[in-house]
């Protein structure tokens, strides 16, 4: 898909159908990683529409072991080292 002409996800909270389907995603795979390679113990909670869900399905995705729909982003390179 053209980069200049990316949709943005409204009302998407899947990330396999976002990666998939080139909208926008704002990479906070960095931050993911960090949260699962701790041994701390985090309480998320956020108001509505604030992108739990998203994040959720990205945790999935990521334990369930889909590691080409992180290609390009920051989880790729952490996962490397």
């Amino acid at each position: 898909m053209d980069e200049r002409f990316r949709r943005y996800p409204i009302g998407i909270q899947n990330f396999e159908d976002l990666r998939n389907n080139g909208y926008v995603y704002v990479d906070k795979t960095e931050l993911i990683y960090r949260l699962t390679n701790t041994n701390k113990v985090y309480f998320l909670s956020r108001p509505r529409r604030f992108g739990k869900s998203l994040l959720v399905s990205t945790l999935e995705a990521y334990f369930s072991g889909k590691k080409d729909l992180f290609n390009g982003l920051a989880m790729e390179t952490l996962e490397k080292e």
